[in-house]
């Protein structure tokens, strides 16, 4: 599996409306999350995702330090439906962390997890350093990698 990795300035307009495209799909209308996704934050990241054809079936945005936490960030982590239970969403993961921890030089990340995915986040290194809060009306726990 191919995953590309653009910051936002070389993401084309085809790549931006089907990256927004699957984020609506999953958070706004699978999850029926009404939040304000287009947050400004997209401009100070670096894009990871994978196409199955021209449409973008996982994606991740990784934040530039201070944008978020003091750390660098990882957020809006999704699988499109279609491609779920093939292990997709463990190798976006691994590639975020690997770019970085190795591309980026960083040694920590932290991010903000929805509660039901702790076990997955767990399985990855991160480790819950806060209670649980409400994000959007659904429960989140910080989460922190160290490399």
């Amino acid at each position: 599996m191919n995953f590309q990795v653009k910051r936002f300035k070389e993401l084309s307009v085809k790549e931006i409306y089907e990256i927004l495209k699957v984020r609506n799909e999953v958070f706004v209308v699978e999850q029926e999350c009404v939040y304000q996704d287009c947050d400004g934050k997209d401009h100070n990241a670096h894009h990871i995702f994978l196409k199955d054809g021209e449409k973008v079936i996982a994606y991740l945005r990784v934040l530039d330090k201070g944008i978020s936490y003091e750390e660098i960030s990882i957020g809006r982590v999704l699988v499109a439906m279609s491609h779920r239970g093939q292990g997709i969403a463990n190798m976006l993961m691994k590639k975020a962390i690997v770019f970085i921890t190795e591309e980026l030089n960083e040694d920590s990340i932290r991010i903000s997890a929805q509660e039901y995915l702790l076990k997955f986040y767990s399985s990855l290194g991160f480790k819950v350093v806060s209670e649980t809060y409400l994000e959007d009306g659904i429960p989140h726990v910080e989460m922190i990698y160290k490399k």
